[in-house]
């Protein structure tokens, strides 16, 4: 039930359409950078992950993403959403990357 109501309020987007918004975010121990990041109700947002140290995960269950940021100089990782309603969703780390792990935490501010 709760995966079904994800789905309802955030909404994969084609990577052929262009996002109304790019937010660049950085990973690293045992942070995300910016970790609050607000868009509005309808936007197409696209996410640019790197990380600055090892690989970590990437988990917005709001949008159903569960995937690997690749460690520093190896990569992005670009994930893209339509918010389709006002509220706030949280992301997180979804792969151990030592003591601070579960405290690696972010949010998106739909308005």
């Amino acid at each position: 039930m709760k995966a079904i109501l994800a789905m309802l309020l955030l909404a994969a987007a084609p990577p052929e359409t262009k996002p109304d918004r790019t937010v660049s975010i950085a990973a690293e121990r045992f942070f995300f950078s910016p970790s609050r990041i607000t868009v509005k109700q309808g936007a197409l947002v696209e996410f640019v992950l790197t990380s600055e140290d090892t690989e970590h995960g990437f988990h917005f269950a709001a949008a159903s993403v569960n995937a690997v940021i690749p460690q520093q100089g190896k990569g992005e990782l670009r994930v893209r959403f339509r918010a389709l309603k006002k509220g706030k969703y949280a992301f997180e780390c979804s792969r151990a990357c030592g003591a601070g792990h579960t405290m690696m935490r972010g949010e998106v501010v739909v308005k």
